[in-house]
């Protein structure tokens, strides 16, 4: 799993223009059953796919935190919201919460998630790969695929399933 994150960056970074011209077939078009097909191939991928493996998302990236999240997050950890925030996020460029520090200090040393229970929506959805409307979020997949060995895999089954003959 390993060599698998390591070489994944550099395999999206190979695909991408391959990636970004199926995406934008798959917004002007997308197919009638695009959501149902996602979601198969979303179950499939995780069938036989362990986060637990790979944690490479918490590693690597931090998720936005919404005012729910770190409402309930800071509740769990019996923290005030504001020391919460203070102690673990800061605003972005976009003026979003975000973690002050990667990897995410909820990690634990086996990649499992110290606040699973509680965790932040952005955590609980990624890869986003089985969301409603996939199309409309193909600009956050392309990061993603980067990232997630089992996105990667999920887009090019997706490729593979909608006839890529007709995609450059």
């Amino acid at each position: 799993m390993e060599e698998q994150i390591k070489a994944l960056p550099a395999l999206a970074k190979d695909k991408e223009n391959i990636h970004k011209k199926f995406f934008s077939l798959l917004k002007r078009k997308p197919p009638k059953k695009l959501d149902g097909i996602m979601i198969e191939l979303h179950e499939r991928e995780f069938a036989k796919t362990d986060c637990l493996k790979c944690a490479n998302c918490c590693k690597t990236t931090g998720p936005l935190f919404t005012q729910k999240d770190l409402l309930r997050i800071a509740k769990y950890l019996r923290m005030k919201p504001n020391t919460f925030m203070k102690q673990y996020l800061r605003l972005d460029e976009d003026q979003d919460w975000v973690l002050q520090t990667l990897p995410c200090p909820f990690l634990d040393s086996d990649n499992r998630c110290s606040i699973y229970d509680v965790r932040p929506k952005a955590c609980r959805e990624f890869p986003h790969t089985d969301r409603k409307k996939f199309q409309q979020i193909t600009h956050l997949t392309l990061k993603n695929v980067a990232i997630c060995p089992a996105a990667f895999n999920i887009v090019e089954s997706l490729r593979n399933t909608l006839d890529t003959r007709k995609t450059p």
